[in-house]
């Protein structure tokens, strides 16, 4: 009875279909225009997105080129970009909605962004004539420490120097004369850090027995302990103007002491593996780490806390170096690469020292612009500072007795005057390197 009652399903199929043939039938030939239509709206947005900002010139190329329109004699007409040639009144219609009005771009080639800025020191520097340097040679090496020598400080008088080694013994010597002076013993590890004050009577010393020691270079003993580091402390520096003392070390942190009350100012963590160098400087940032992890920080002093992490290098970098007169530093790792210059104060990068390719243990900077940088294989690279220009190669010639392999150099400075550099190295000697006299 109930199925009687149903309509018929044929008129309904008939329904639908004439309704769906409704929707989706269109006169060909509009279809066609409305297509075109399309592909030009799309060509003119595209056009506008990629190229809007290059629809008028620089200045500086707007004037070479000559006004827009037709061609004076001798003189090609310029066209500006459009989006799309003739097209018919409805296309018209649709673009109509679109502001195609040239407008003002600030121009890529005056941009102030961070990376056209450096592109443009890193151009500029490269391109400089480097600065003539005389070259360095050998002049003397000294024999005395039973281990590697891992540390070596000049003391401000330009007097003498003191080196630490790996038979856990710090000696000074004669800067003029080469000979000993005194033996200072104490630590029970091997000595990785040292640094004289320039204000006061004290050395400082650090080592693998996570001991940093101050000692009274006028009774030649110990006089401060300072105790917090969990592990070996690989380097230390003393802040210029303050009684500030920065350490660090394998428990992946640097500290801040002040020297006097031997009170633990900050920890300055953040770090992820061994901080093998750290720098102190007068201006910010004050403190600059070099770290295992791969990264260099910079630090604010007074907060205890990062101002900015540089992530550049490949491997883990195992020397810093602070321009004495320059606003810049550099860092040096393992690898292609692996020395890179910074200016301050927020580590913007400027180039790569390219060229020495070894793992980089020391680095060291004079006021003449000498740079120079050790490796663990014994190679030696002195390099102008202002262009990144290797102007010396020379190797570290293991002395007799020694292995071949004991070749490596693992800490360097300039003296006072920059005319002579000290080296610390795997065959237990100190080398004396001297600029040659012209």
């Amino acid at each position: 009875m109930a199925t009687s009652m149903l309509p018929p399903i044929e008129p309904l199929v008939r329904v639908n279909a004439s309704r769906t043939r409704a929707v989706f039938e269109s006169d060909p030939d509009a279809t066609i225009v409305e297509e075109e239509v399309s592909a030009r709206l799309r060509l003119a947005i595209k056009l506008r997105s990629e190229f809007g900002d290059f629809k008028e010139l620089p200045a500086a190329l707007a004037s070479q080129q000559g006004p827009i329109g037709p061609a004076r004699p001798n003189q090609p007409a310029r066209k500006m970009i459009t989006a799309g040639g003739d097209i018919d009144s409805n296309a018209s219609r649709m673009l109509a909605t679109i502001d195609t009005t040239p407008r003002a771009q600030p121009s890529t080639f005056t941009s102030a962004s961070k990376l056209s800025q450096a592109l443009t020191l890193h151009k500029t520097t490269r391109t400089v004539k480097p600065t003539y340097h005389p070259s360095w040679k050998l002049v003397r090496v000294i024999s005395g420490h039973l281990g590697w020598v891992r540390s070596v400080a000049v003391e401000p008088g330009n007097k003498w120097f003191a080196t630490g080694a790996g038979d856990r013994v710090i000696k000074i010597w004669d800067l003029a004369s080469g000979e000993l002076k005194l033996s200072l013993t104490g630590h029970i590890s091997t000595v990785r850090g040292l640094a004289v004050s320039p204000r006061h009577p004290y050395l400082f010393s650090c080592g693998e027995d996570k001991m940093v020691k101050c000692w009274d270079l006028e009774a030649n003993k110990v006089i401060r302990h300072y105790h917090g580091h969990l592990s070996g402390v690989y380097a230390l520096s003393l802040h210029p103007t303050l009684d500030v003392l920065v350490t660090s070390g394998r428990d992946a942190s640097a500290r801040v002491w002040d020297m006097r009350t031997k009170a633990q100012i900050h920890v300055l963590s953040g770090h992820t593996a061994t901080v093998a160098d750290v720098k102190c400087q007068e201006s910010d940032p004050q403190v600059i780490t070099g770290s295992m992890d791969s990264t260099v920080r910079l630090w604010d002093l007074a907060a205890g806390k990062t101002m900015m992490t540089l992530t550049h290098h490949k491997k883990s970098v195992r020397a810093l170096a602070i321009h004495p007169t320059e606003y810049s530093f550099a860092s040096g790792s393992a690898g292609g690469n692996n020395i890179k210059k910074w200016k301050c104060p927020e580590g913007s990068f400027v180039f790569n020292f390219s060229g020495h390719d070894a793992i980089i243990n020391t680095l060291s900077v004079n006021s003449e612009g000498v740079f120079f940088s050790g490796a663990d294989n014994g190679s030696l690279t002195l390099w102008d500072w202002n262009t990144g220009t290797p102007f010396q190669n020379m190797e570290d010639i293991p002395q007799p007795g020694s292995l071949e392999a004991e070749a490596g150099v693992f800490c360097s400075t300039f003296d006072m005057t920059g005319t002579r550099l000290i080296t610390g190295g795997a065959d237990k000697t100190i080398k004396v390197y001297a600029e040659q006299s012209q």
